[in-house]
């Protein structure tokens, strides 16, 4: 079977079928890839670049019959803008591509390296993973992102967006396999998986551990739970971001409006985007009016304490629902807090261990924060927004790893390999 499928290419009948021979494809260009000099793989990003750019008419017809079907489906504000593509967009998928150009290639770097008192010599060498599958929803940009992180990284990747962006997705992909051939590589080294049908991503996690490495789902509590429950490789995981704001007694108040407003109503609809603002119950009288009006009057719906409520007549009831639920939207809830200590607490037992910031000038509270925090990324005095990997300097990312394990935080170049070991001797034999 062609590499280009339609939807209607692979029926219900031949999916399992067509998902272990693409896997077996993905670990035949894994071998090729790993060993690929990175010249040759930044040749093959630099021409999917020029093919988005060259392609933007087809990218964009394909990505308004998704956006038709979006509405047809009624999806949020939210999903629909994550699911928009237009030139600018298309224009940074293009430059997050020669970014990763410009990052250096991990593949075969020395990590560490030392002597023995025998004489050997051991080194500890960056290797990719292997075939990574990518489960990710309706963000067509990350096909582009996951794509080519892979390619550098020197991993096979078999991609499975959302159905939404699926139209999306195809005409990005068709540019990253240009590049792949333009630059002498397999296009078997990013595949995606050529139909919407839920049962090929059952078989994706059961039945491929053969031939994948690891799985890095990208999306909301279901589709991790299921991911976690029903893979039987590795899971690098990406939680819901239940990002939190806490503006503590010492904050600057026009640095703190600042800092709330773009966490939340930058962009609504990513990962990054605050979900809950705290305030400091010390600075109430002063930085409470201020902060409720600034995100009201930008059309952010706010839902507080009784509190909150009597400071702001607008401010609608918090539930405690609301305290775990990932918006999306212009949507926050609020409330007040005992200071550093309640704001540990209450993102504790709240928090999804993704991003939260501290607007203080209390360099005390602020090392507080950051050390007793058990979340993926901390900032001090900055936007939740940060939490990405080109803001990072790591050119693209995946998305933002919640787990411990492997890898946190943003998810680049470097996470995307293992390491092995290599000894030099010259002749020890152990006694």
């Amino acid at each position: 079977m062609s590499e280009a499928h339609n939807t209607a290419d692979v029926t219900h009948l031949d999916i399992g079928a067509e998902m272990k021979a693409l896997g077996r494809r993905a670990k035949r260009a894994s071998s090729i890839l790993a060993i690929a000099g990175e010249n040759q793989k930044n040749e093959a990003l630099q021409k999917a670049a020029t093919a988005l750019r060259s392609s933007l008419d087809r990218i964009l017809e394909s990505n308004a019959i998704d956006m038709a079907g979006g509405k047809e489906k009624d999806l949020s504000k939210a999903m629909l803008d994550r699911l928009l593509l237009n030139e600018d967009r298309v224009e940074a998928m293009a430059k997050g591509l020669e970014d990763i150009i410009a990052l250096p290639d991990p593949v075969g770097s020395v990590i560490d390296a030392w002597d023995r008192p025998n004489g050997l010599h051991i080194e500890r060498i960056r290797v990719p993973l292997g075939v990574v599958g990518i489960i990710y929803e309706s963000r067509p940009n990350v096909t582009a992102d996951a794509g080519a992180l892979c390619l550098k990284s020197g991993n096979a990747v078999i991609l499975r967006g959302g159905s939404e962006s699926f139209h999306s997705s195809r005409a990005i992909h068709a540019c990253l396999l240009q590049g792949l051939e333009a630059a002498g590589l397999p296009g078997n080294a990013v595949q995606m998986i050529p139909t919407t049908d839920r049962e090929a991503v059952g078989i994706l996690l059961r039945d491929m551990n053969d031939t994948v490495d690891i799985i890095v789902p990208r999306g909301g509590k279901n589709l991790i739970s299921r991911v976690q429950q029903d893979a039987r490789v590795p899971v690098l995981a990406h939680l819901e971001g239940l990002c939190h704001v806490y503006v503590d007694k010492s904050a600057d108040i026009e640095m703190a409006q600042s800092v709330v407003l773009n966490s939340k109503m930058r962009r609504t609809g990513i990962c990054g985007a605050a979900e809950t603002l705290l305030i400091d119950k010390a600075c109430v009288d002063t930085h409470a009016a201020p902060l409720l009006q600034t995100l009201i009057d930008f059309g952010c719906e706010v839902r507080g304490d009784e509190l909150l409520q009597g400071i702001n007549a607008q401010v609608k009831p918090v539930t405690k629902e609301d305290w775990t639920t990932e918006y999306l939207d212009a949507i926050i809830s609020a409330g007040v807090v005992d200071g550093v200590d309640g704001a540990i607490q209450h993102i504790a037992e709240n928090g999804s261990q993704h991003t939260e910031s501290i607007v203080t000038d209390d360099q005390a509270a602020a090392d507080r924060f950051l050390n007793e925090i058990d979340s993926a990324i901390l900032l001090h005095n900055a936007s939740t927004q940060f939490a990405d990997g080109g803001e990072f300097g790591m050119g693209a990312e995946i998305g933002i790893a919640t787990g411990k394990l492997h890898a946190r935080g943003p998810v680049g170049l470097e996470q995307l390999t293992s390491f092995k070991y290599v000894v030099r001797g010259s002749g020890q034999a152990r006694p």
